[in-house]
């Protein structure tokens, strides 16, 4: 991994904390770890505070019926498969990546390539939720349809039964699921039907931070696209928010990649001289509305 120096910068030399944090770039995990533990424990009495407010939490969710409908089914797909197992984070991959994908061969064969090596039996029965228990057959049967020619008992018969033209149909009953699965993380097509679709649970309490799928500027030109779509976004999400303020009201998380074609070291002029001012811009106009601004880290 090559090790960059700090960028040269006279006009403005590095501050005591703009160096701490190019010293701490790319830091190993047990180092970051062991800085940090301290500053993320609790004295005692506030973490029995945290404790028993947690279980108050949970215990109260825990009590509340069953959501009705659409929304009440992928809640138990989701708690079926937890993100803690492999293919609980293949379901959110795919929940997000299909909604994006427009053609079918493209989601067929991400679809296969997802769930190849997924333990899909283990969460069989495991669901009082009728449409949980079928949704894990119908992703075993897909699982075992792409992936082997030599199983026994109960999938050798389903693979039988959906062999001559079934896989596609099986497929597509898990690109449904997985559309289902994507409408409780993709609040809409637009920042105007999102803002629409949160008001519910923004009544209640819950708080949104707003960003776009797929943002990824290759050109001059869709950096100036995505810009746009920013500015009216922030215009749209401010205009709602009544001047609910930064904590109290939504925001929007942007992604700098999107409004630069060329967001690299390498290009370090063109990115303090072309997306610097995009994003004042945008900070600017988000403060007018007095609401809040992130700046999606990638991965740096």
């Amino acid at each position: 991994m090559p090790i960059f120096t700090p960028l040269p910068d006279s006009a403005h030399p590095a501050d005591a904390l703009r160096r701490a944090v190019t010293a701490a770039t790319r830091m190993a995990e047990p180092d970051a770890v062991a800085q940090l533990l301290p500053a993320a424990t609790l004295a005692a009495p506030q973490a029995a505070q945290v404790a028993a407010h947690a279980k108050k939490l949970v215990e109260q969710l825990r009590a509340q019926p069953a959501s009705l409908g659409r929304q009440g089914l992928v809640q138990g797909l989701l708690q079926e498969f937890s993100l803690s197992s492999q293919e609980g984070v293949a379901l959110m991959c795919l929940a997000e990546a299909l909604l994006r994908i427009p053609d079918a061969a493209t989601r067929d064969a991400l679809i296969r390539d997802k769930l190849r090596g997924g333990d899909w039996q283990a969460h069989l029965g495991k669901s009082p939720s009728l449409f949980v228990n079928a949704a894990a057959w119908g992703l075993v049967v897909t699982g075992k349809l792409v992936d082997t020619h030599s199983e026994s008992g109960l999938l050798a018969s389903l693979k039988r039964i959906t062999a001559k033209g079934g896989e596609p149909l099986v497929r597509k009953g898990v690109d449904m699921a997985m559309r289902l699965m994507g409408e409780q993380f993709v609040m809409g097509e637009t920042i105007a039907e999102a803002l629409v679709r949160a008001r519910e649970l923004q009544a209640k309490g819950f708080r949104y931070s707003y960003d776009m799928l797929g943002e990824a500027a290759l050109t001059a030109q869709d950096a100036q696209r995505y810009m746009q779509s920013y500015v009216d976004a922030i215009h749209a999400i401010g205009k709602a928010s009544a001047g609910s303020g930064i904590y109290a009201g939504p925001g929007i998380s942007i992604k700098l990649s999107a409004l630069h074609p060329r967001y690299s070291r390498a290009q370090v002029q063109r990115v303090m001289g072309e997306l610097l001012p995009r994003v004042l811009q945008l900070c600017e106009l988000a403060r007018s509305y007095d609401m809040g601004l992130n700046i999606d880290a990638e991965e740096a």
